[in-house]
């Protein structure tokens, strides 16, 4: 351990935005034992540079105690790191330790990064709010969207999908009734879902919420289960998302039955800005 901590403290000084710490074959077990300061970190005067990596191995064990718990396989539930406002470099990062879903909210920042990063194979989840002059880009660039609420956004992205590829996409439902939040009401979840089905170039797999900070959350996430379920009849193809649960309350919505869940903080850290 401890020359591989020189080698890296050496590439570090040399290059301090280019540091993949599973380049050097760390696993997750060997980051949970890393201390909370190293000679990585005073190479590039930063804290904790392996965090990332450490927090991941972290996250992933509590995913496998929710699902257990719940009595599901853990491999139900897909990891979506949300890299808004994090650098490419905290991506490769993230994907060293492992992860390969990465949702982004903001257009004009996610596009660098994807180009960036095009030599990894990665799958990118848009999750932001989506306007109609940004759907031509996420429909050309990303592989998933979250936050579909409207007939219009759903056509436009798939007019503007290329021939080559179908857009995953799940109906954002705003099941508190949120006035902060976007999304359609749980009750013409339905309806929506009716006018998406022959659409050629998407695929609508399910659900996404975002709860109110202040709901019961075991609550909502039964509400948003039951929901999806009664809307498998209506689906036309596949029906195997349920997207909910972020940092503070993943594990709750991993016992409701949520099959991706999307954490920022508990991976990356606080975001900057």
């Amino acid at each position: 351990m401890g020359f591989k901590l020189a080698e890296m403290a050496t590439k570090a000084a040399a290059n301090p935005g280019c540091i993949v710490l599973s380049d050097l074959g760390f696993n997750h077990e060997s980051l949970l034992a890393l201390p909370e300061t190293c000679e990585i970190c005073d190479a590039v005067g930063k804290t904790k540079l392996h965090s990332i990596s450490h927090n991941v191995a972290s996250v992933r064990s509590c995913v496998v105690s929710a699902a257990r718990a719940a009595q599901r396989d853990p491999d139900e539930v897909c990891l979506i790191a949300v890299s808004k406002r994090q650098p490419a470099r905290a991506i490769e990062e993230a994907h060293g330790a492992g992860l390969k879903d990465f949702g982004e909210n903001y257009l004009q920042e996610a596009l660098p990064k994807i180009a960036a990063l095009g030599h990894l194979p990665l799958t990118w989840h848009f999750i932001g709010a989506l306007q109609s002059n940004k759907t031509r880009q996420v429909a050309r660039h990303f592989d998933w969207v979250h936050t579909v609420d409207r007939p219009k956004i759903a056509r436009r992205l798939n007019e503007q999908c290329p021939d080559d590829k179908t857009l995953q996409v799940c109906l954002q439902v705003n099941i508190d009734a949120d006035p902060g939040k976007a999304g359609v009401d749980p009750a013409a979840v339905a309806d929506l879902l009716k006018e998406l089905v022959d659409l050629e170039r998407i695929c609508v797999r399910g659900l996404m919420t975002i709860l109110d900070p202040n709901a019961d959350a075991p609550e909502s996430f039964a509400r948003m289960a039951k929901l999806f379920a009664g809307l498998a009849p209506l689906a036309a193809g596949r029906w195997d998302t349920l997207s909910m649960g972020m940092s503070n309350d993943y594990e709750q919505a991993i016992m409701a039955g949520a099959t991706h869940v999307r954490i920022g903080t508990a991976i990356f850290g606080a975001r900057e800005g």
